[in-house]
């Protein structure tokens, strides 16, 4: 076999055709490769840049709770409580998947979020956990939001050999009162 493949390098007649396949196909892969890279970026980037903005308005949808008690630039999610004489805390997490789902047209698909294309699943999202970090009182701190979901994208790089790409999105947005 390798007799063979050694004769045929050394031919002169059409000799370089082999090579020049042979590279046309590699660069062909690699491209495939750098192009299939390329669209797990986006979509990960529009995910968490969707999470981020509904984090952002269900922070908004707080603004009552959130300045309501601070005064100033203060940004902090208390409520005076007269009955105890105390500051307790008042926050509310709201309805991300809500909003996620309006924004990036997902259909809920039993604890999936999906979003499809004809009857294929371009990503799921799911176990999507919202931390809102309360800012004390008197502080030049920001009411935060600590947001984590899961992204599953399947791979088109491969032909269906390779396991869908699943990550653990982390995504920090913060809210403060303007006025």
């Amino acid at each position: 076999m390798t007799k063979i493949f050694k004769n045929k390098l050394r031919e002169k007649e059409g000799g370089m055709f082999i090579l020049i396949v042979s590279i046309l196909l590699i660069a062909l892969i690699v491209l495939a490769g750098v192009s299939e890279y390329m669209r797990l970026q986006i979509i990960a980037k529009g995910v968490r840049d969707a999470v981020q903005s509904a984090v952002i308005s269900v922070s908004t949808e707080n603004y009552e709770n959130v300045y309501s008690s601070s005064r100033e630039a203060y940004s902090a999610g208390y409520k005076y409580d007269e009955n105890e004489e105390e500051w307790k805390e008042n926050i509310d997490t709201g309805d991300v998947y809500k909003k996620l789902d309006d924004l990036l047209g997902l259909e809920k698909d039993g604890g999936y979020h999906v979003k499809k294309i004809d009857s294929e699943y371009e990503y799921k999202l799911s176990n999507l956990k919202v931390e809102i970090i309360n800012s004390p009182l008197k502080s030049n701190d920001k009411f935060s939001a600590e947001t984590f979901i899961n992204l599953e994208v399947p791979l088109s790089f491969g032909w269906e050999h390779l396991p869908p790409m699943k990550i653990r999105l982390k995504v920090k947005s913060e809210y403060m009162a303007k006025f």
